[in-house]
């Protein structure tokens, strides 16, 4: 018989060992699960932003042919569209609901090159070092208890020369008026209680992180937000939402 597409051999291994996550995180973005491709549901920023993120990535690292390790891909909403750009793409989190959204999604596209697997990412750096051609972890590391490792386990996984993308919130009043008060309070774009804004991170300390991983910085990009028009479009503004491109040397 010959092989089966990939969209039908997801993988969901439950990890017994302690893992860097925190329970009432993935409880929150569990509970969410069956709304997650609803582009009008509590994830229409997704969506809406998806685009942007996916063109810059494809941009720098040329996604077709290559292979993605997608860390902390809830849903799928990146994944999928990466993997219709032409990589072949493995996405991994640790909510076994999202990821079950997620494989029923990619089985009902037809996207044949992605699939999914819940595992820890230091656990599969382990597993597979240097084994990615790209490496992207968006909107994830500000709902870990130690984002550093997580940045660790990106660099282990990428091959020399390989990319490594980022996206988190910058941590200081603007982000907090912007992304908390601003995004979950008044407009609503967000649920109540979505971040935490101790986690959050600034961009100096994730610049750190990287280096002492062995990644080199190659490029930064801000993302705002304009309510009035509800559009969102990448910028030089990094005070809020950004995002670092790496490539390990």
């Amino acid at each position: 018989m010959p092989p089966q597409p990939l969209r039908f051999r997801a993988q969901f291994t439950v990890m017994t060992q302690a893992t860097n996550v925190d329970p009432q995180e993935l409880a929150k973005f569990s509970d969410l699960a069956h709304r997650w491709w609803d582009p009008d549901s509590e994830f229409k920023p997704l969506h809406r932003i998806n685009p942007l993120r996916l063109e810059w990535i494809d941009k720098q690292a040329r996604l077709s042919g290559k292979r993605v390790v997608d860390i902390g891909c809830g849903g799928g909403i990146l994944s999928d569209s990466m993997a219709r750009k032409g990589a072949q793409v493995l996405g991994i989190d640790l909510a076994s609901k999202p990821l079950k959204v997620a494989q029923l999604h990619a089985l009902e596209a037809g996207t044949d090159n992605v699939e999914y697997r819940e595992v820890a990412a230091e656990v599969l750096a382990a597993e597979q070092p240097e084994t990615f051609d790209v490496v992207t972890c968006m909107e994830m590391l500000e709902h870990v208890p130690d984002p550093s490792a997580i940045v660790q386990a990106a660099a282990t996984l990428v091959k020399p020369g390989g990319w490594v993308f980022f996206s988190t919130l910058n941590r200081n009043a603007k982000s907090f008026l912007f992304a908390i008060l601003g995004a979950e309070y008044v407009l609503q774009l967000l649920p109540k209680g979505t971040h935490e804004y101790a986690k959050f991170i600034r961009p100096s300390e994730l610049a750190s992180w990287c280096r002492a991983a062995g990644l080199d910085l190659a490029a930064t990009r801000g993302m705002e937000y304009n309510p009035l028009t509800q559009r969102y479009w990448l910028s030089d503004d990094t005070s809020v939402n950004y995002l670092l491109a790496c490539r390990k040397s």
